[in-house]
């Protein structure tokens, strides 16, 4: 009778809606039935939607489709993952600080507040808690930073520091294009396109190694006819309507291609791993 599709956090609520309107016009026509988009306030929102069956797509993150999937392994399956347009699929948290603060590396933030996104979120704390302990810098507030905060997304991360409310924070990005521009994808791009930061101010201070791109997934239990209608749907919006799939994927990407479960058990594995 209804459609469900979930936004994952990353932006404010208004935003998240306004960019997949399109998505949810495009379904509503595709498939018959009433589409509805629904923005939580947090990453975990999204999960539970799909777990307790409240939701029938979502643009997961990698470390987000993991916990989906550690919790019941039948709940999704990832269908399609975003294409950069250098041809990849990964895409890096990175680092950064407003550039008159004299923080050029995370050397440089010892006694330091640093801001994460969300607890469920790859690229705002997954990795980050992985990757900057193994260079030697304890993610316990008070060890090596002065504290180690959550601001609730990623969108909130970049403006905190823009802001000067905490000296760094990390968010997600494709890595390509300009600095200036926010790279060509991701969460600083946005933050370029609805006017919230000017990048000359903020200095890129760490990167981490290549991240998988968060799957696309559709619940399991949806008619086969469905599943296939909206995998194409999703696949051909950028060559369909490219004013929408820019908005739909956060920048420039060249599209989707398919993926499966097996391109996210490293990520799986880490998150077990974080747990135990």
């Amino acid at each position: 009778s209804e459609f469900r599709i979930g936004l994952l956090g990353g932006e404010n609520a208004s935003d998240r809606l306004r960019s997949n309107e399109c998505l949810r016009e495009r379904t509503e026509k595709l498939l018959g039935v009433e589409t509805k988009l629904f923005a939580p306030a947090d990453y975990n929102g999204v999960i539970e939607g799909l777990l307790g069956g409240n939701l029938d797509m979502a643009w997961l993150g990698a470390s987000g489709y993991a916990k989906v999937y550690m919790s019941d392994p039948e709940a999704v399956e990832p269908v399609l993952v975003k294409v950069n347009v250098d041809g990849s699929y990964g895409y890096h948290s990175i680092g950064f600080a407003r550039a008159d603060s004299g923080i050029a590396s995370l050397d440089d933030m010892k006694g330091k507040t640093f801001g994460f996104g969300d607890p469920n979120s790859t690229s705002g704390y997954l990795i980050p808690s992985i990757e900057i302990p193994q260079g030697g810098k304890s993610m316990v507030p008070g060890e090596f930073f002065g504290d180690v905060v959550f601001t609730g997304g990623h969108e909130q991360t970049i403006v905190a520091v823009y802001n000067g409310d905490i000296e760094a924070g990390v968010t997600w990005a494709d890595g390509l294009g300009e600095w200036e521009d926010g790279y060509n994808s991701g969460a600083l791009r946005k933050a370029v396109d609805a006017g919230l930061v000017d990048m000359s101010e903020l200095v890129e201070i760490w990167r981490s190694k290549p991240i998988p791109e968060g799957p696309i997934v559709l619940a399991t239990n949806l008619p086969e006819k469905v599943k296939l209608q909206m995998t194409a749907l999703m696949a051909t919006l950028p060559t369909v309507d490219p004013e929408c799939a820019y908005g739909v994927i956060a920048g420039d990407a060249q599209g989707f291609m398919p993926i499966g479960h097996d391109a996210y058990t490293s990520i799986v594995d880490a998150r077990k791993a974080k747990s135990e």
